[in-house]
């Protein structure tokens, strides 16, 4: 099933003002994933990112129905937010912003939890994939996993949580990615 006949089915896939392609799933566990991608960059995998946020919110057990946004857009769009949101005037790979009610956002009953929305630079993470030596998608899973687990309450700032983060990232990706592949060696 291609993505249009994917998202037909789950969600819906419009274009904002700007002309980026914004799909929404709801998968059956109740995460929402609001996908945005700059027109630049339109050959990322939506619904393989899609499908790792689903992932790994499931397997950090998030409580469902829970929503949340991802943007890919470009270094200077990443270091505007950077410099307003952190006083860092440089681009940075990835930003997430919490939109819990620990974070200052209220829900409105019924409507499902917004966890937040993750930021991240796809020039970034193409020099980063260029200077590790693996592609481009498997930087961009890294970048995405790594803000869910920001937005679920991991952080980096210690080395005793860098190291926990570091590993929890590893063995999401190596569970969800080795399972993608198997899938895919089936079909």
């Amino acid at each position: 099933m291609n993505l249009r006949m994917l998202s037909m089915v789950l969600g819906r896939r419009r274009h904002d003002k700007a002309g980026c392609a914004i799909v929404a799933l709801m998968a059956p566990a109740g995460y929402a994933i609001d996908l945005q991608v700059d027109p630049d960059f339109a050959g990322v995998e939506q619904a393989a990112l899609i499908g790792l946020a689903q992932k790994a919110l499931a397997a950090e057990g998030a409580q469902a129905p829970v929503e949340l946004s991802v943007v890919v857009t470009d270094d200077a769009r990443v270091r505007e937010l950077n410099r307003r949101y952190r006083s860092t005037d440089a681009p940075t790979d990835v930003l997430s912003f919490g939109m819990q009610e620990a974070d200052g956002f209220v829900t409105p009953p019924g409507s499902p939890a917004q966890l937040g929305e993750i930021v991240i630079s796809y020039p970034t993470a193409a020099r980063q994939a260029a200077e590790t030596g693996h592609s481009v998608d498997r930087e961009l899973a890294h970048l995405l996993v790594h803000g869910v687990l920001h937005l679920l309450g991991y952080d980096h700032e210690a080395a005793e949580e860098a190291r926990a983060m570091q590993a929890r990232e590893e063995a999401l990706l190596d569970f969800t990615l080795s399972h993608d592949s198997e899938r895919e060696g089936t079909r």
